[in-house]
């Protein structure tokens, strides 16, 4: 950051930049062991941003029902990525997944259901969040994952 503090262009465009900022946040994720690594995916696709603030304490237990619970999900490969929080706000939980658009969406999540074992684990995970968010986000053309 030092270095940084010396370039003039940097410190230009920072000053430029918190013109324009409201508010910003910064986390730093890691990966859950049980979901597969991102990898780079042909498009069109959506993508979902589930984001999940669970009660502290909690963090290993909904971790052990998710990782038999993303099994119901991995039928057409919608699962993308599942990191948790470990600087910023911490007991955050992500999970993004993929779709080739809003329908595809609606009908994978509502197929979940008719799986034997899925009502379960939504049953015992719900009561472990504080809050929840959903994101529905299109890559830009550089993205890998399209």
């Amino acid at each position: 950051m030092s270095k940084l503090r010396e370039n003039q262009e940097f410190v230009q465009f920072r000053k430029a930049r918190s013109n324009m900022l409201l508010s910003r946040k910064n986390q730093l994720l890691l990966e859950f062991s049980f979901w597969n690594e991102p990898v780079p995916r042909s498009g069109p696709n959506i993508y979902e941003l589930r984001s999940y603030q669970l009660r502290p304490g909690t963090m290993i237990e909904w971790g052990n029902y998710w990782a038999r619970a993303v099994r119901f999900r991995q039928d057409n490969n919608e699962a993308v990525g599942g990191f948790f929080s470990q600087i910023g706000q911490l007991y955050m939980v992500h999970h993004l997944w993929a779709y080739k658009d809003l329908q595809t969406r609606e009908d994978i999540r509502n197929a979940a259901w008719h799986k034997h074992g899925w009502e379960e684990l939504v049953y015992y995970t719900v009561p472990l969040i504080q809050e929840m968010e959903s994101r529905i986000m299109i890559p830009l053309k550089t993205s890998p994952l399209q």
